[in-house]
């Protein structure tokens, strides 16, 4: 971390959504630095964790577990009291149910993000790393994007995500709120649910004869969880990016017909054809159809790059989903 000004050995951080995809593997790597992690979980009335049940007993001995809701200011704030660091992480992020349930997409990312701003400035936390996400930008007008790219908000999600970005850097710049935001691309990696593009094209591919997909040419981004949780760590102790924007992301494109080709022949199955799916499909104009970044301003002033190429990303991938194959219902996609 040649860019920061700190570590986090020692420190106390709360990080919201930490059952969740990117959270529980940011947990991972924050007790790995010596942070003393408070990890803020949606509440379950089975008292679940969520993806925390797949980290390391080991580690878990070292995170203070708190059940809540983000919507919840007071119950948040709590959590939030005597921490130095925000991780904010927690949000709903399926696109497809936000054509079905956008309100619900304001309240838990917008509000949601208001009470996570609230609470930093209440207990006076000496940074914010909050989450954004690339659907912000829609299809991409240059490749690579900078992050001076137009916003365009192409689903109910993306405009939620938009106006969190929003407050986030209106704290900044009204109460000198110590936020800095990164805007992740596609991160992929152990424990993605099957929403997803690649865990849903390795199930398909392990269960079948073939790979169904709604569009294909669309380009992405790919980016290692690990790598992704390590951006997030570097930008809770970097100096000089408060109010700033960063992408993580890899810099390379790769359109998810060839990404599934890829898959597929890792799996040894390159003669799985790769159909259309209608259900897969987003309404028309709202499908985005290029998101591909340029991070180096990242690399600059976080010093942070990542460190895993895309073949060894997906052979980890594939084998952790074939070792958990029966929790992505294996049989939905058996063909």
């Amino acid at each position: 971390m040649t860019a920061s000004e700190t570590t986090l050995q020692g420190a106390r951080v709360l990080v919201t959504g930490a059952g969740g995809f990117i959270g529980s593997h940011l947990v991972e790597a924050l007790v790995h630095e010596g942070a003393r992690v408070v990890a803020h979980v949606h509440y379950r009335s089975d008292g679940g964790w969520g993806l925390l049940k797949h980290v390391p007993q080991e580690i878990l001995e070292h995170v203070d577990v708190r059940p809540g809701d983000v919507r919840d200011a007071e119950q948040l704030s709590r959590a939030a009291a005597g921490c130095d660091v925000i991780f904010h992480l927690a949000a709903l992020i399926g696109i497809p149910y936000s054509y079905e349930a956008p309100r619900s997409y304001v309240e838990t990312n917008v509000t949601g993000t208001l009470n996570v701003l609230e609470a930093a400035r209440t207990h006076g936390v000496r940074r914010v790393v909050h989450t954004s996400t690339s659907e912000c930008y829609g299809t991409a007008v240059s490749i690579p994007m900078q992050e001076d790219h137009p916003l365009s908000a192409q689903s109910p999600y993306a405009a939620s995500k938009v106006a969190a970005d929003m407050l986030a850097a209106s704290y900044a710049r009204s109460f000198e709120c110590p936020v800095v935001t990164l805007r992740p691309f596609n991160t992929y990696g152990p424990r993605q649910s099957a929403r997803a593009v690649i865990p849903t094209i390795i199930v398909q591919a392990l269960c079948g004869d073939r790979v169904c997909l709604g569009a294909t040419a669309p380009v992405r981004d790919l980016l290692y969880v690990e790598d992704t949780a390590a951006a997030f760590v570097a930008a809770a102790c970097a100096p000089d990016v408060v109010g700033e924007v960063l992408h993580v992301g890899s810099g390379v494109g790769l359109s998810v017909g060839d990404l599934a080709n890829r898959i597929l022949e890792q799996l040894g199955k390159p003669g799985v054809v790769v159909e259309r799916e209608e259900q897969r499909l987003r309404p028309g104009a709202s499908e985005v159809d290029r998101l591909v970044c340029n991070p180096s301003r990242a690399h600059e002033l976080l010093g942070w790059a990542p460190t895993l190429d895309l073949d060894e990303g997906l052979e980890r991938t594939i084998a952790y989903i074939s070792e958990h194959l029966a929790e992505y219902r294996p049989e939905i996609y058996a063909r």
